[in-house]
């Protein structure tokens, strides 16, 4: 292996970036992989985070790709952070050679990266899900991609970033170099690879070397209501950059929430954030605005931060190779770094997961119980737990009902049986509801003064009750509707019914009783939804009763 850039065939140009760049001596992943990455063959490579494997395919990939009109170099990774510092060390290394690039990625401007894309860049750096969207708007071209990177694969297939890879290499040349890095080789990633990768070299940083090894882990056995005093605890006992892995959106929050009560600045990053957000958190972070960095799972892989101290898995992790790209973000480059690890008793079978992959058991820790921090934030946990707790009771507890109040000022009588209610208060002067009465909006129907009830008589109006609910229409006419029109007596058929009756009776379509009603006063015209043709029976010409248009005598 060897000890030099100088050996890894580099051109001079390049060698002076990577002497800009306080770059003494090539990693074992760098020196494995540079040279058959130059000579033009695939290289499956098995390396964590901070091994330096970014730099390990960029340099041949600027190599190769230096003075020619792209797109001709293809990288893709799985979270907007990671592109963009791919694209940072792309563009140091990669100027003197005149190398440029566009950046692909979601959350930010399409029409910008679309431009972009046209000025033909040399290099294309990507995420999966935004690529493809251009590619299936007819925006991005990558015909002449001749060499393909998939940077943390792992990753995007656990992502479920598999449908837009397949979506990205059908528009790729079938004669290309490809470059796979991955933190793990599952039986995913290794299927995966034999269908992608030609005769390729592999490269395999051995466990010693990775920053699992380097760490100074420590694994505590906790409840879950302790984990909080034991975070404050650890915090107080140094004043080392911590970040701070949850599982969940939620969770994050509310340790966030949780830091800044104890006096710690404290940044927050997960998907929901926006890039601006996560922008502002991470360069806060870096530049020790905020001690703490509270992040998803979204942050263990891609984020450009040197000095973190303590990593802290509030959580475990969803998947356990995560667990070693979240212990990566310290430890990088060499330095040493602490990890510490909460876990409960429902954690043991990720656990042994984790130790299987790292291939060492996870050092354990004991609880600091006696801890002056950790006792007083249990007891303020234990206080506001006991506060939910009888929230949570008084909210079971039964309610007794409001008791009535009669408004006595407004003269309003007792509520009777029947009496409805209109908007959770008792309608005042609302008669008991009869046999027959109807029921409009769920309220009582009351007959309006002078008018009858729908199914009752009109007192002294000389019209005969109706005989059942099914009949039709109150106000059902049966003159002729040419007829009426010209002023002429509606002629009378055997039994008493119009020849004009409305299609809708004879048909069998008539409409409830209570549904129809009259139309504009001193109108012939039925109202009600249906207009006038399937209302009742028209009226003659002759003069209502009541001066009114509906409910008068037929026309003599």
């Amino acid at each position: 292996m060897s000890n030099s850039f100088k050996t890894l065939g580099l051109s001079p140009e390049t060698l002076g970036a990577v002497r800009r760049a306080r770059f003494t001596a090539p990693t074992p992943i760098q020196a494995q992989a540079i040279p058959p990455a130059l000579a033009g063959r695939d290289v499956i490579g098995c390396a964590a985070t901070g091994t330096g494997k970014t730099a390990a395919y960029l340099l041949p990939l600027i190599e190769r790709s230096a003075g020619e009109q792209g797109p001709v170099g293809l990288v893709l990774a799985p979270t907007r952070e990671l592109v963009q510092q791919i694209a940072q060390e792309a563009a140091f290394f990669g100027e003197p050679r005149g190398v440029t690039r566009a950046v692909v990625i979601g959350g930010t401007d399409m029409s910008a990266q679309v431009e972009a894309l046209r000025q033909r860049p040399t290099l294309v750096l990507a995420t999966p899900g935004r690529l493809a969207d251009l590619l299936q708007a007819g925006a991005a071209n990558l015909s002449a991609v001749r060499m393909l990177v998939l940077d943390e694969a792992d990753r995007m297939l656990e992502m479920g970033f598999l449908p837009e890879l397949q979506r990205i290499l059908a528009a790729l040349p079938r004669e290309r170099q490809t470059l796979l890095f991955s933190a793990t080789l599952g039986h995913n990633v290794t299927l995966f690879a034999q269908e992608l990768l030609r005769r390729p070299v592999q490269v395999e940083v051995t466990p010693s070397g990775t920053p699992a090894a380097r760490a100074v882990q420590k694994l505590y056995e906790v409840d879950a209501n302790e984990k909080y005093p034991l975070l404050l605890s650890l915090l107080a006992k140094d004043q080392l950059s911590a970040l701070v892995f949850t599982r969940t959106r939620e969770r994050a929050e509310k340790v966030q929430e949780v830091l800044k009560r104890a006096g710690h600045k404290a940044s927050l990053i997960h998907s929901d954030r926006t890039q601006g957000q996560r922008r502002q958190a991470l360069e806060g972070f870096r530049r020790g605005q905020y001690r703490c960095l509270v992040a998803t799972d979204i942050a263990s892989r891609g984020l450009d931060v040197e000095d973190v101290g303590h990593v802290i898995n509030f959580d475990l992790p969803h998947s356990p190779e995560d667990y070693v790209h979240r212990i990566g973000r310290t430890a990088r480059a060499g330095a040493s770094g602490r990890a510490s690890t909460f876990v409960t008793e429902r954690d043991e079978e990720t656990v042994r997961a984790i130790e299987r992959i790292i291939r060492m058991p996870v050092p354990r820790a004991e609880v600091p119980r006696t801890d002056a921090v950790f006792r007083e934030e249990l007891e303020t946990f234990r206080a506001e737990q006991g506060d939910m707790d009888d929230l949570m009771k008084l909210e079971d507890r039964p309610r007794p009902r409001a008791p009535e109040r009669a408004r006595e000022s407004r003269g309003a009588a007792p509520r009777r049986e029947g009496q409805e209610r209109r908007g959770g208060e008792t309608r005042r002067g609302a008669a008991p509801r009869r046999e027959g009465q109807e029921r409009r909006g769920g309220d009582t129907r009351r007959a309006a003064p002078g008018r009858a009830a729908p199914g009752r008589a009109a007192p002294g109006r000389g019209t005969a009750p109706r005989r059942g609910r099914e009949e039709g229409p109150r106000g059902e006419r049966t003159a002729d509707r040419e007829g009426t029109r010209r002023g002429k007596p509606a002629r009378r058929a055997e039994g008493g019914s119009s020849r004009g009756a409305p299609r809708g009776a004879k048909e069998g379509r008539g409409r409830s009783a209570g549904e129809g009603r009259s139309g504009p006063r001193g109108t012939g015209r039925p109202g009600g939804k249906t207009g006038g043709r399937q209302g009742g029976a028209r009226r003659g010409p002759g003069p209502s009763s009541r001066g009114r248009g509906g409910g008068g005598r037929r026309g003599r």
